[in-house]
């Protein structure tokens, strides 16, 4: 039995990419011949362009965050599958500053290939670029997991903060470091009582049995490590952060920046019931929520989860989190 709306034949994700297009025609446009979306409007102070992609599926990741204060581009591949590095190399050409062009980049073996392959083709042809690649998946934090964590939720916020620092004239070097360092104060887990159903065939990820739940799940229907009861929401959320927190380790001087994400399948009343329950288990523990985002914001296609997104924040990185932004998705 069909489950999404769509034209069948494999054809979802790029009807979907032109319509996103037409909806938001002035923010963005889509080159369909070299696959990407660029943003019309960005800050004419940037020295450095702005990149980032991954599969389709987990909209609005990437695209929804092209434009003025964040992205420059986004490569979007099809679904839960990595862009080619075409894509990426003659998205890098068209948005490159003088400082060149930086990917932002999530933590999978197929990204991390294909961003490669085009960060040395734009060598090749005299354009400086340089990775940021978030890795912020507590669960997937292992020694028994050669490629390391998977790269999530963190992904908007640090793009968010690169967008600011971007468009206050920073070079490819500062945004380098910064982002590399805000990849490493990031952590997130994710939790889900049902998996995704692949579009192909409408058949799920994996199954639980009721009253269960993910402990740790991926944003492609990776199984945790952990299988739960689901219990109390309050005391899911409490185990969650405290987990966060104590990878994290927060100084004296450290407030948090935090994503409640939904996965795609959990209304907007769970998810503020979850923030709420979040800023409780903050508030005992005296941390200071400086700034948050509540909604989805990176998907899985249907998934029935949420994950929690823990960023911690100095007033230099507020300063640009609170930056100007508008795009398809996050603006103020």
């Amino acid at each position: 039995m069909a489950r999404y709306f769509d034209n069948g034949s494999g054809e979802l994700a790029s009807d979907a990419l032109s319509g996103f297009a037409r909806a938001h025609a002035d923010l963005v446009e889509y080159n369909a011949a070299d696959g990407y979306v660029a943003a019309l409007h960005t800050a004419p102070t940037r020295l450095v362009g702005l990149l980032s992609g991954g599969g389709s599926g987990h909209e609005p990741l990437h695209i929804g965050y092209v434009g003025a204060g964040m992205l420059d581009a986004a490569c979007p591949g099809r679904i839960f599958a990595s862009p080619h590095n075409r894509q990426i190399y003659r998205a890098s050409l068209a948005v490159a500053r003088p400082e060149g062009v930086l990917h932002v980049v999530k933590n999978y073996t197929g990204d991390r290939i294909n961003f490669g392959i085009a960060a040395e083709r734009l060598s090749d042809a005299g354009v400086p670029c340089a990775r940021v690649l978030v890795d912020d998946d507590l669960a997937s934090d292992s020694a028994e997991i050669a490629a390391g964590r998977r790269g999530t939720g963190a992904t908007v916020l640090v793009e968010k903060v690169l967008g600011g620092a971007a468009d206050s004239g920073w070079g490819l070097a500062g945004l380098t470091e910064l982002g590399t360092t805000l990849a490493g104060r990031c952590r997130t887990l994710a939790a889900a009582s049902a998996a995704h159903h692949a579009p192909a065939d409408g058949e799920p990820a994996f199954a639980l049995p009721p009253g269960e739940l993910e402990y740790g799940v991926g944003i492609h229907g990776e199984r945790a490590g952990r299988t739960r009861s689901q219990g109390r929401v309050g005391a899911l959320v409490e185990e969650m952060t405290g987990a966060l927190l104590d990878a994290l380790r927060p100084g004296p001087e450290d407030s948090v920046v935090a994503l409640v994400n939904g996965l795609g399948a959990v209304t907007p009343l769970e998810l503020y019931g979850i923030f709420g329950e979040l800023g409780r288990v903050l508030d005992a523990r005296r941390m200071r929520l400086a700034r948050h985002l509540v909604g989805d914001y990176v998907t899985a296609l249907d998934m029935r989860g949420f994950s929690l997104t823990l960023m911690l924040a100095d007033r230099a990185v507020l300063d640009f989190y609170d930056a100007p932004v508008r795009t398809p998705a996050l603006r103020w």
